[in-house]
């Protein structure tokens, strides 16, 4: 991602890289991992929903975001803060 920011800021072309978290989709609802469970053992008591992530790549790929590249916004409910 950092890597092909600079590649392309002088382009005006920004790169930004959005990894969900634990999102409840109606495939992870399938597999053998209880949703709820897990949910309560984030730090925002819930699993992510797929707008979640489509808001966050919506955000980047507005012009709000014209100035922002080579970052990470991760979707994870703060999984990864504890």
């Amino acid at each position: 991602t950092r890597a092909l920011a600079i590649e392309f800021a002088d382009k005006g072309i920004t790169v930004n890289h959005v990894p969900p978290g634990f999102i409840d989709t109606p495939l992870v609802r399938e597999g053998p991992v209880d949703v709820d469970a897990v949910a309560v053992t984030m730090p925002m008591k819930r699993a992510g929903q797929p707008e979640d992530v489509a808001y966050a790549v919506a955000y980047l790929a507005s012009e709000e975001a014209g100035y922002v590249t080579g970052q990470t916004l991760s979707t994870n409910g703060g999984r990864y803060l504890v």
